[in-house]
């Protein structure tokens, strides 16, 4: 693997999403992500990303369409994040894209219930979504992910990085944009709301 793609942290090793990579990615969706909740199987994460989507959210309930769109996202770089892999096997995922190619984004219209377009002169990372294997919760591995992803985009040249964890408690798969104290002990303070959520910011 190319150092310039992944790094180890704490036995786990994190790569940036690649189109080579796109097997892996969906063995993750189709194997390993939802093997314990069946109501988002083979979701692919195809919700968040930089294409103006949202005219298709009805097509997109459709497994296989989703996985026709998640072929052509990650092969164009429109769905962006990294995986995590231990002892050789995909086991998380973190997505994370520009913010402000996200405002069509099916996805990001329902987390944070914005649509306008930002300063051209602020650049902000935003993380949508974690998503650990069953097996591997509660080891760390959203934390090792978040790591890599505040790391690349410092090096990226960005201003903000961006998260919109939930307003109240919710079950683990409704977490899946990460719990509040997880950004906290990166530094992450709140911004702002929207009507579910908070908008959790940390300056780089």
């Amino acid at each position: 693997m190319m150092s310039n793609e992944c790094n180890n942290v704490k036995n786990i090793n994190i790569c940036k999403l690649t189109p080579e990579r796109l097997d892996d990615y969906l063995y993750f969706f189709e194997n390993v992500a939802h093997t314990d909740n069946k109501e988002w199987d083979r979701c692919y994460c195809v919700n968040f990303c930089s294409d103006n989507n949202a005219g298709i959210a009805e097509l997109l309930r459709d497994p296989e369409v989703r996985r026709t769109h998640a072929i052509k996202y990650v092969n164009e770089n429109l769905l962006q994040g990294y995986l995590a892999y231990y002892d050789g096997q995909v086991i998380g995922w973190c997505n994370t894209n520009d913010k402000k190619d996200c405002f069509g984004c099916f996805g990001w219209q329902i987390i944070s219930g914005e649509t306008k377009p930002m300063e051209e002169s602020i650049r902000v990372k935003s993380i949508f979504c974690f998503t650990v294997a069953p097996a591997m919760r509660g080891k760390h591995i959203a934390t090792a992910l978040l790591e890599r992803v505040i790391q690349d985009t410092r090096k990226d040249g960005y201003d903000y990085i961006e998260s919109y964890p939930n307003k109240t408690e919710c079950d683990i798969y409704y977490n899946f944009v990460g719990p509040i104290g997880l950004y906290k002990k990166f530094g992450f303070a709140q911004f702002g709301e929207t009507e579910n959520r908070l908008i959790f910011r940390k300056k780089l």
